[in-house]
């Protein structure tokens, strides 16, 4: 589990290397995106919940990852340009993370006819197949929606464990 004052030490030290002042970092409540480059208000941010989930090197390839974003441009995507950048910080992951999420904090809680559970942070607007038991849209494979009520000592508890 990354310590988060170290994340933020982390943080401000490739700031300060590889980009201009005018950037800064902050952490964000994401649920389930582990990192983010806002080039409007020039900030890289990570999610509190997540970076207190993954060891350090995760959390460091995070960083690596959205300082090579700020890098490239805003045009750039996960394409080329990008990789290059990314590869040259000595970034050795994939475009978008696959790691754990605040599923613990996910309103929505979904369960396919197999038994595989599925959470969403927003109401679903439509119908779901389980995309772990077909490819496609099948109703033998429809996910059941209920909603779960997410306490405000829930919230706490996520938070502590997050160090804030």
């Amino acid at each position: 589990m990354a310590d988060l004052d170290r994340v933020r030490h982390w943080a401000d030290a490739l700031i300060t290397l590889h980009l201009d002042p005018s950037w800064t970092f902050a952490f964000d409540n994401a649920k389930k995106r582990a990192g983010l480059c806002n080039f409007t208000v020039r900030r890289i941010t990570v999610s509190r919940y997540l970076a207190a989930r993954y060891e350090d090197d995760e959390v460091h390839q995070i960083l690596l990852h959205e300082v090579a974003h700020a890098l490239a441009g805003p045009r750039a995507g996960h394409g080329p340009k990008w990789k290059l950048i990314a590869r040259n910080l000595g970034y050795d992951g994939k475009s978008t993370h696959d790691g754990e999420i605040a599923d613990e904090l996910a309103p929505w809680v979904g369960t396919c006819p197999a038994g595989h559970v599925h959470y969403r942070y927003r109401q679903p607007a439509r119908a779901f197949a389980c995309g772990l038991c077909v490819r496609g849209f099948d109703k033998a494979h429809l996910i059941r929606w209920t909603r779960r009520e997410i306490t405000a000592a829930a919230r706490r508890q996520a938070a502590a464990a997050a160090g804030v």
